[in-house]
């Protein structure tokens, strides 16, 4: 897992590695603007290119300063330095970086406080102005320069982190922030770029690595993961030899109505192609054509309307409970008699979602370990209106500890909160998969790894990265624009055998 970091943090760990490795802290500037560097280069091979480095005074300013320096080494012959000199102060970084550039002869342009602004006409800005550390929306000065920037309307590259963003903590809706279509961000992603506040403000973003003290940043022990390949497939268990159906698990999926056998259809395919060794679909009657026409692999149990039959429940590894299955009186007894009758850990999803929120007194009879997997208006019905996502992702936090419960958060960086603690934002997934019906192939998934005896924090990482890297698979080489759940379920086998392999 790659531990996400808060500013303190980076802060510490640049510390650290300063201390320890040992290095000079203008020397670490030096790598970390070399890996910028080298990542911007092969973005932009152009060396003709019109560009404006605009820098602040501060550490992230010498950032700044020491790319635009490794810009004209690479034979960049358009290098503009600007630099916002709003108050006395400036780092000894900063300060060193600048004597390197009036050194090579290099002219920079000073940007004074209260004055306007002259005309830019690069191709490319490189925001080098503030960086992590900030935690108050920008005023004065800093205001103006970046609505400048944005009213430009030219491609930004910010440096580590576009000037005005939060690393970390709730940000203010109306803070005024540099608009960046790229980020090109040190050592690890920041926590708010996984979060939908940065969508306005960042495009995209890639990490480059400038060599902190990877054991230092293990220690810090954050909350915050982010899910890489090489996590899943330590997870991920091979089939072996000698196997059978029974190895595998048997999964019930309690879904769908008359009207709503999509939804169970979905999350019926999502468990057996995500590999339950046997998959039955509590459902109504009206659906049993639709689901042997579709599904002929599944086992049905048939139910009328609240009343459920004679049910071995011991005999299910686990269930999955509420894509479509209504929010009536009949809904509400079907769930009740799950949580009368069935004590290992369950995956709770759709309609099933909205009556526990109706019903909070149905919380003490959810069995422990249990998954809750709610998109953002499920989860503020469950757990309260929240203003954004960082009371949200620290909601999420609290409640899977409270309820002893894991919550798989719906969203593009979708989140895992496990009761102990830990958020893992998973790193699959792209804007094709936006569908209905997606939601109820990942509740038959993350089902569907329960049964196979995944622990269910398990089950509900492997879960949204499968998920999201068979969606990825078919969308990013086939340019799909739109990805159908129901191929997304056939797709899962070749994406797990993959990651196995």
């Amino acid at each position: 897992m790659l531990p996400l970091l808060t500013a303190q943090q980076i802060r510490d760990a640049d510390a650290h590695t300063i201390a320890n490795e040992p290095i000079n802290s203008v020397d670490l500037m030096e790598r970390a603007s070399k890996a910028f560097v080298g990542w911007f280069v092969n973005r932009f091979a152009d060396r003709n290119l019109k560009i404006a480095v605009y820098c602040g005074t501060g550490n992230n300013g010498g950032d700044g300063l020491a790319i635009a320096r490794m810009l004209y080494s690479h034979k960049y012959i358009n290098v503009a330095i600007k630099v916002a000199r709003f108050s006395e102060k400036s780092t000894n970084d900063f300060n060193a970086n600048l004597n390197r550039i009036t050194q090579m002869g290099l002219e920079l342009h000073e940007l004074k406080p209260d004055t306007p602004f002259l005309t830019e006409n690069a191709d490319i800005i490189i925001d080098a102005l503030l960086g992590s550390g900030i935690n108050k929306p920008l005023s004065g000065d800093y205001k103006r320069l970046a609505d400048f920037i944005n009213d430009l309307h030219k491609t930004v590259v910010a440096v580590d982190v576009p000037t005005g963003f939060y690393t970390d903590g709730e940000m203010d809706k109306d803070a005024t922030v540099v608009h960046a279509d790229l980020v090109i961000t040190f050592q690890q992603p920041k926590v708010n770029f996984l979060l939908p506040e940065s969508a306005p403000h960042i495009k995209c973003w890639e990490v480059v690595n400038i060599g902190i003290d990877e054991g230092f940043i293990q220690s810090l022990k954050s909350p915050y993961q982010f899910l890489e390949e090489k996590d899943i497939r330590s997870i991920l268990k091979p089939r072996h030899r000698f196997s059978n159906k029974g190895t595998y698990g048997h999964a019930l999926i309690i879904a769908g109505q008359a009207k709503t056998m999509g939804a169970a259809l979905l999350s019926s395919a999502g468990c057996s192609y995500a590999g339950a060794g046997l998959t039955t679909a509590c459902i109504p009657e009206s659906g049993l054509i639709a689901l042997n026409t579709y599904q002929p692999e599944a086992m049905a149990i048939i139910r009328k309307e609240s009343m459920l039959p004679e049910i071995e429940w011991d005999k299910f590894s686990t269930i999955g409970i509420g894509p479509g299955l209504g929010k009536g009186d009949d809904a509400l007894k079907l769930f009740t008699t799950v949580l009368k009758n069935y004590k290992k850990p369950i995956v709770i999803d759709a309609d099933a979602l909205n009556i526990l929120a109706a019903n909070p007194k149905l919380w003490s009879k959810v069995p422990a370990g249990s998954i809750v997997t709610p998109h953002m208006k499920e989860f503020d019905r469950l757990f309260g209106d929240h203003d954004n996502w960082w009371q949200r992702l620290q909601s999420a936090i609290e409640n899977a500890k409270k309820y002893n419960i894991n919550i798989v958060l719906k969203n593009d960086y979708t989140l895992v909160a496990t009761p102990e603690g830990k958020v893992y934002f998973n790193s699959t997934s792209n804007a094709a998969m936006a569908t209905g019906g997606m939601g109820d192939v990942l509740t038959g998934i993350i089902t569907s790894l329960l049964a196979q005896k995944y622990t269910p924090a398990e089950a509900c990482i492997l879960g949204v990265y499968i998920h999201g890297k068979a969606g990825d698979e078919l969308a990013l080489p086939n340019r799909m624009n739109v990805i159908m759940p129901g191929r997304l379920a056939g797709q899962l086998p070749i994406t797990m055998a993959k990651l196995m392999a």
